[in-house]
Parts: structure tokens; sequence; C-alpha cells
């Protein structure tokens, strides 16, 4: 089975500081590669300069070039709205990966406010990386005062002969700064390289077209 790590985000814009933590993930759990998991909508952000679906998936792309990183809509083929309806689609229709769910810090301090997140814990294991800023908060979240009895360390989970959750990965690397709300300050109209590009799905090969705001944590 194929080790496959799981990263969803609206990724407005994509940027190098995705890339790094999931290069990171990658090497640190032994995955065999990365899926970037591209949200059509997203109920806890604000609708405002949210760029198009295609033109976030495109900035993915870009991003993600020569890397074992493959960029994925599959939500809206799914025709799922929540995270936890998402990765139970993504189990039933590919049974034989196994997938770990990467989040960021700044994700976990939130994560109790996610539909059902305790389902989604025993769905698949779940890494988390530090980010600038965000460490206290999740540690004093209410997800973590949950999670961390299942606390893993990146050695055990890969020698683990199991494949179980819940189970937390804490994952530790230098800092990255990067933010893609830095990225569209420093760079208003980073969308306009992408509009009118053709995008494609790195993971069903189907062709990406604009639609209504749908996905969600």
């Amino acid at each position: 089975m194929k080790l496959t790590g799981l990263l969803g985000g609206s990724f407005n814009p994509a940027h190098g500081g995705h890339r790094a933590i999931s290069l990171f993930a990658l090497e640190a759990l032994g995955l065999d590669e990365v899926w970037w998991l591209v949200s059509p909508g997203n109920p806890l952000k604000p609708v405002a300069g949210m760029a198009p679906l295609a033109v976030r998936v495109q900035s993915a792309k870009a991003v993600a070039r020569r890397a074992p990183i493959r960029v994925t809509a599959v939500e809206r083929e799914l025709g799922t709205r929540f995270t936890v309806d998402t990765l139970r689609a993504l189990k039933r229709r590919f049974p034989r990966r196994r997938f770990v769910w990467l989040m960021g810090a700044d994700n976990l301090a939130q994560f109790h406010l996610w539909k059902d997140w305790r389902r989604i814990a025993r769905e698949m294991p779940i890494a988390v990386i530090a980010r600038p800023g965000y460490d206290a908060a999740a540690l004093a979240s209410p997800a973590m005062a949950w999670l961390r009895r299942y606390r893993l360390s990146a050695v055990g989970f890969r020698n683990r002969g199991g494949w179980s959750a819940p189970a937390l990965i804490e994952l530790r690397f230098d800092p990255d700064p990067r933010s893609a709300t830095a990225v569209r300050r420093s760079d208003p109209d980073w969308a306009s390289r992408y509009i009118g590009l053709s995008a494609r799905d790195g993971v069903t090969h189907s062709p990406i077209h604009d639609v209504a705001r749908a996905g969600g944590a």
C-alpha cells in the first residue's frame, strides 16, 4: 500500500511554505507522496479575496513542480462538504492507500470547531507540524487535551507494524514564516498569472472548472 499524506487548505495562493512542510513530513513519516487537497471553499475562511478554484490549483501545481506532490480538487467530484466526509470517501475510493492527515499547529488550535473532529482523528493518523506563533494555542486547545493520550513519535509511527487511529505525531522543523496572507499582501495580482490556463486534477486527471463554493472543515 502506498503511504500518502493529505494536506488540505485553500492554497490562496500556494507558496514555498506548503512545499517545505510537505517534503519534511514526507521524509519524517516515510511517505510515498503527499496530496494537496485544494478546497472548493472553507466556511471557516472569508469569501472575500478567495481566488477561483482553477487558479488556486494552478498556483499549487507551480509550487509543487518536480516534487512527489499531487494537487487535487477531488472534493468537487466526491461531492463532500466537510473534511470528515472527504476522508471517509477517499478511503473508500482508494482502498489500496494508507492516508495520514497533515495539519499545521494553527489548524490544531481550532480543530475542535471542525465537524466531527474526533471522528476525523479516528479515520486516520494526524501529523501536526509546528508553525511559528501557534504552538501555545495548539497545546492549550480542546482538541489537544483529547489527542495527547494518542501521541506517537515519528520513529514509532514508521516502525509500528499496524496502522491504527487515533494517533498524533508531532513534527518540529525549522520555523517557516511564509503564509498565503503575506503572499497576497506582497503580490496582490498573483492570481492574474493563472487566469485562463487550463487546470487538470493531479489525482483524478479530470479538468477543473470553477464551481460554486462547497468544501469545508
